[in-house]
């Protein structure tokens, strides 16, 4: 990947996730960390086109550096969406070649076109073609019956063929067939080692780690171990603290400092803008329902958001009253 804001970040990012990593998440989880690079949750080029762009592409500038995910499998299209894109001010496109759900088989796109890395190379240079911004690659370790040892070095090889020099790699199968999106982010077993084989196999190439990695220690294991990046999801969600708080010393070397009841204070204005815009807080706290897991008062703090940020008229108070079970707690 070359030397961008984006990639430079990548040394961890957080994954996208379809229903959780919007523009409030991200907000919040760049109040968290300077330094880690943030996605988009999947968008698919047909909507960028000729849906509701800034409902769909929005982003706070505090944001940056933050990638946008595409799915799609047509390259005319996926070029035109980059370019809509790339005019909003992303710093990083990417192709989603992992998600296992229905919809994303119906349209072929998704973890099916693992079995489709020509068509995936087309993609990516249409893409390259239309933007200057990175365009990069996430995928899985193969689906169904492929044989992962196989099939992913011919993937990367191919579609790295084509321009493409980072690769996020969950390291779990999916199964199309038999198990449910859900699942697939559990039952296949995963295969890091693999994955670690494809940074000895392609040394040139920017290889990122994903799947099942719920700590820093983690983490810094990987990266120790030559891998060039390293993705987190769910735990990053989760557990937003024990991951961003501590990132940017760990991971980067230094940035941001904070507690999680100073970023609590911090989100009050962006929540106040976005009541002012006539959204609902329960928009915004719905993320920020983890921010103290394993502390005490965090059993108060989510039932109290969860019991009252979505009535008629909440507002910052609400999470004011929340935060003061954390507080009241560690006296």
């Amino acid at each position: 990947m070359p030397n961008t804001a984006a990639a430079t970040a990548a040394r961890l990012s957080i994954a996208p996730m379809m229903d959780w990593t919007d523009r409030h998440c991200r907000y919040l989880h760049r109040l968290m960390s300077q330094h880690t690079l943030l996605y988009t949750e999947m968008v698919t080029a047909p909507a960028i086109i000729h849906g509701d762009r800034d409902r769909l592409l929005g982003f706070d500038v505090a944001e940056h550096p933050v990638a946008l995910q595409l799915g799609g499998s047509d390259p005319a299209q996926l070029a035109a969406a980059s370019r809509i894109a790339a005019a909003v001010g992303y710093d990083e496109i990417n192709l989603n070649c992992g998600c296992p759900s229905d919809r994303v088989q119906s349209g072929s796109f998704g973890a099916i076109l693992m079995e489709s890395p020509g068509l995936v190379a087309d993609c990516v240079s249409a893409m390259r073609d239309a933007v200057d911004l990175p365009v990069t690659v996430k995928c899985r370790i193969g689906v169904d019956d492929q044989e992962p040892a196989e099939i992913l070095p011919d993937f990367i090889a191919r579609v790295s063929a084509a321009g493409v020099d980072h690769f996020a790699i969950h390291a779990r199968k999916a199964w199309l067939q038999g198990l449910s999106p859900k699942e697939n982010r559990d039952i296949p077993p995963l295969d890091y080692d693999l994955v670690l084989q494809m940074k000895g196999l392609f040394p040139h190439l920017s290889i990122a780690i994903n799947g099942g990695i719920a700590t820093l220690d983690e983490a810094e294991a990987f990266l120790a171990q030559g891998l060039d990046s390293v993705m987190i999801g769910r735990a990053a969600y989760h557990t937003p603290s024990e991951i961003l708080l501590a990132a940017d010393l760990r991971i980067f070397g230094g940035g941001l400092s904070r507690t999680a009841e100073e970023v609590v204070h911090l989100m009050l204005p962006y929540i106040e803008a976005h009541l002012a815009a006539g959204g609902r807080l329960g928009q915004v706290t719905r993320h920020m329902l983890g921010l103290f897991q394993g502390r005490p008062g965090a059993r108060g703090w989510r039932r109290h958001l969860s019991e009252n940020a979505h009535a008629d008229g909440a507002g910052p108070e609400v999470v004011l009253d929340a935060l003061d079970h954390v507080i009241q707690r560690a006296a």
